[in-house]
């Protein structure tokens, strides 16, 4: 049997074809009883829309494309998820593509986006060659989220106060006591703002000669690896802040194998607040980012933007949040307690 067409549903519902349409688009032009009409022969049918005949007619398909940086870093899944919501909310689907995979195999990131026909493309995480975005804004709306470059004519950037979270992170472990404090640093503008916040408030508190600063991949493999070099080291630190969760994990994870307790002999600050650190045997104190509303904000960019609300190009940073749970406590040699729950600042 052929697939049911518009023609008959509006047969069905005793209505006009063009009204069927206006049903479908969400119109409120339409009276309740009609509307329903519509909607109960809509069901009864079975019928579903042709996606690629209403993309013709609309000159737009509907989708925007999300150009996720790593796939592996579960912070994003709470950014996607509050992006979904708006974008599904206004009618619009997400198309996902991993921008390290397209790397590795030569391809032009944005490239295949370009051909499927996106409405405007949103772009997850920090790309290594985050220039090339360029010639994209130019032909459709872009959004940068969760990250603080590229800075482009008319691209939006939507991330979290790297600056501000930082220096709660830093706080926390001087005012539990601690000054040998190490950061195991990142790349990119988000891991420069964080090492330069860390390195800053150390500062203003007369700490800098016991500051230590390590470079790191942002991966739990290179924060365990960093953290043994930082133990190992005859002045080895009390407290570490890593750049992001999956760096602490890392750092939580060299600290018990060298027979270290965390945080009895080490305190671990981690970034990110993800579902990671959120499981009870790991309960790790973090800087919430606020990802979900991250992912909020830069769906409501892109849509403002299809709207012709856009602009130059603006920066909305999210407020962070310290979240202190079980991994952070007064440093071995002078223990000073604090009571766990968020602390914002």
């Amino acid at each position: 049997m052929r697939p049911p067409t518009i023609r008959d549903v509006a047969d069905r519902a005793g209505v006009s074809k063009s009204l069927v349409s206006l049903v479908l688009r969400g119109s409120d032009q339409v009276r309740p009883e009609k509307r329903e009409a519509v909607l109960r022969a809509v069901r009864e049918l079975g019928y579903r829309p042709n996606a690629a005949a209403r993309s013709l007619s609309e000159q737009r398909t509907r989708t925007v494309g999300v150009l996720l940086h790593d796939l592996r870093n579960p912070w994003f899944v709470e950014l996607l998820d509050g992006m979904n919501s708006l974008l599904h909310d206004n009618g619009l689907r997400m198309l996902l593509a991993d921008a390290r995979l397209n790397r590795r195999t030569g391809q032009d990131p944005a490239g295949p986006f370009l051909d499927l026909g996106v409405d405007g493309l949103i772009v997850v995480g920090t790309l290594p060659d985050a220039t090339a975005l360029g010639a994209v804004a130019e032909r459709l709306p872009v959004v940068v989220a969760g990250a603080r470059e590229p800075r482009l004519p008319g691209v939006d950037v939507v991330a979290n106060d790297d600056v501000r979270g930082a220096r709660l992170a830093t706080e926390h472990l001087i005012g539990l006591g601690h000054r040998r404090i190490a950061h195991i640093a990142g790349y990119g503008a988000v891991g420069e703002l964080r090492r330069e916040s860390f390195e800053a408030t150390m500062r203003a508190h007369s700490l800098s000669g016991t500051a230590v600063v390590e470079p790191s991949d942002m991966t739990e493999e290179g924060g365990y690896r960093t953290t043994v070099r930082l133990l190992s080291r005859t002045d080895r630190p009390t407290a570490v802040f890593a750049v992001n969760d999956i760096a602490a994990i890392g750092a939580v994870s060299a600290a018990e194998e060298l027979g270290l307790h965390v945080p009895r002999d080490l305190s671990v600050v981690g970034y990110d607040n993800t579902s990671i650190a959120r499981l009870r045997h790991v309960w790790l104190t973090t800087v919430d980012n606020a990802g979900h509303e991250v992912g909020r904000r830069a769906a409501r960019c892109l849509l403002d933007r299809f709207e012709g609300r856009g602009g130059a190009g603006r920066t909305d940073l999210a407020v962070p949040v310290l979240e202190v749970r079980g991994t952070t406590a007064g440093p071995p040699d002078g223990r000073v307690t604090t009571a766990s729950g968020p602390v914002r600042g």
